[in-house]
């Protein structure tokens, strides 16, 4: 059975995160520090609310020179996916820096709004594990303010206003901005095509 470190990092979702692993059969392990971070195979580092927060809490728990240096793949999800760039606006705060980008917030327009909530297509710019078996044009469940440019890494991006990295994927890196917990059965697939294939 998979053992998958869950970061504690104080957001909202992550009940519904660990319930969503569990129901794929894997053990989770919360992880509040380094030491728990041991003998995982999988790290998941979920988050919602502000990156500046977010940061301050991995500085806290130390979290943030060992998921620098870790050696098993890594996912982040929404806030959590923002803090693996290099940097956000949203506090004008350093984040992990093991992608390259500069998260930035979403601007407003006509029919455009922001916080972007709900439902949203993801159109997929290049082949990945992560998408194996979730059907083109699937719909994920988005909310969030600020979000990362597009870039060679991205996997699939989303339309709100302009383009912007929804699922990311460098290496053993990976990243989804929308809520796999919350989009039915193409959110669980990607959890398990993370769980499940073997980065380089």
């Amino acid at each position: 059975m998979i053992r998958v470190g869950l970061i504690d990092a104080g957001g909202a979702n992550l009940g519904s995160v660990r319930y969503a692993l569990e129901r794929l059969e894997v053990d989770v392990r919360m992880v509040r520090t380094a030491a728990e971070l041991e003998d995982v195979q999988r790290v998941i580092l979920p988050g919602v609310g502000a990156a500046a927060a977010g940061m301050a809490r991995l500085h806290a728990q130390g979290l943030v020179q060992p998921l620098r240096a870790l050696q098993v793949p890594l996912m982040g999800i929404c806030l959590g996916m923002q803090l693996l760039f290099e940097r956000s606006e949203e506090g004008d705060v350093e984040c992990l820096g093991l992608l390259p980008g500069i998260v930035r917030r979403l601007h407003p327009a006509v029919g455009v709004r922001v916080p972007h909530m709900g439902w949203n297509k993801l159109l997929a710019l290049r082949e990945s594990p992560l998408l194996e078996g979730v059907p083109a044009g699937a719909s994920t469940y988005f909310v969030h303010s600020y979000a990362a440019p597009v870039t060679a890494d991205t996997v699939a991006a989303c339309h709100h206003g302009g383009l912007f990295t929804a699922v990311v994927q460098r290496g053993r890196l990976c990243g989804a901005q929308f809520h796999p917990e919350r989009s039915a059965g193409p959110g669980a697939r990607i959890l398990r095509n993370f769980l499940e294939t073997e980065f380089e």
